[in-house]
């Protein structure tokens, strides 16, 4: 059912949701396994589509940890509010910094995206990476996926450090950014 919603959803707005089939479970592992859950206090996601992410989070952060879930789709954050009630829920990546402070919020140990970047203005790319470097704290980790390399010139001049991974057990396959502000 949720692969029929997402389809839908894509065909509904394709700019706005970016694939056609939510995340497997083998790029949720790739990219969130690796990070030690333990030492985050405040995760945003970006992008929270159907959940595949948030519920990886809602699963291996500690009890401690606040979530802040941000997803243009209505439909969808409603969905994910209904399930996670305590998390705090906004629409907009752009006002990330807004949602914070509404939140109360200091800054941020992780952000998780799944923003389809690629299909956004270059004018929204450059306002999200600002807000989320903004966002983090100065040992904060910034972690998205993509289905190309477009982003790495970006992310490279917002990032002292930023690693690439690849996963072909996506649909498409997909590159995995692991992004610090200092190597």
């Amino acid at each position: 059912m949720e692969r029929l919603f997402f389809l839908k959803k894509f065909i509904d707005a394709p700019q706005q949701i970016g694939s056609i089939t939510p995340s497997s479970k083998f790029l949720v592992q790739k990219m969130l396994g690796g990070l030690d859950w333990k030492y985050f206090r405040y995760v945003a996601e970006l992008g929270t589509g159907t959940g595949v992410f948030t519920r990886y989070i809602m699963q291996h952060k500690h009890s401690q940890c606040k979530f802040l879930g941000i997803e243009q789709d209505a439909e969808m954050r409603q969905n994910l509010q209904a399930e996670y009630p305590d998390a705090f829920w906004d629409e907009c990546a752009e006002n990330l910094c807004d949602s914070l402070r509404m939140a109360h919020f200091p800054r941020l140990d992780c952000v998780v995206s799944g923003l389809p970047f690629a299909v956004l203005e270059e004018s929204a790319r450059f306002k999200i990476m600002e807000g989320v470097l903004r966002a983090m704290a100065p040992d904060g980790i910034f972690v998205a996926f993509q289905y190309s390399l477009q982003m790495k010139p970006l992310l490279r001049r917002y990032f002292g450090a930023v690693s690439v991974e690849f996963t072909m057990l996506n649909l498409p396959p997909a590159f995995i950014y692991f992004c610090r502000r200092s190597g």
